[in-house]
């Protein structure tokens, strides 16, 4: 699980800076203000989500594997894909519908977090 997550993280990591990079380079002169705001939302969200998966890794590292870290990641995953996917396919093609697509990810976000800290709690708790 920890070598996964962390060469994901690393990847997507990655994948933000390039994703950035061609929104501020090639998009900003051809999309409008709201739009580029939009798409850097997408970018700052996959950049955070992505390190989340390195420190998901890393815990697994220290801590084992466990289910809910496992759950914890797979949803900070989709959360990337769904979240910031829908949010640079709306600020490129203008398709408003894909904003009713973005809270699931969110929704993915903040459920990966919880699992994540539950997981570090209980596990707290098991070792005092």
């Amino acid at each position: 699980m920890q070598r996964r997550w962390m060469m994901l993280g690393a990847i997507l990591t990655m994948l933000s800076v390039a994703i950035g990079a061609f929104g501020a380079h090639m998009l900003k002169d051809k999309i409008g203000a709201s739009a580029i705001a939009t798409y850097e939302t997408g970018v700052q969200y996959h950049m955070i989500h992505a390190l989340a998966l390195l420190i998901v890794g890393l815990t697994a590292g220290q801590l084992g594997a466990s289910t809910k870290l496992k759950w914890a990641a797979r949803l900070l995953f989709a959360g990337i894909i769904i979240f910031s996917g829908s949010l640079y396919v709306l600020s490129i093609s203008g398709i408003k519908i894909l904003g009713a697509i973005t809270p699931i990810g969110g929704v993915a976000f903040i459920a990966g977090w919880l699992l994540f800290a539950m997981d570090v709690w209980q596990r707290g708790k098991t070792s005092l």
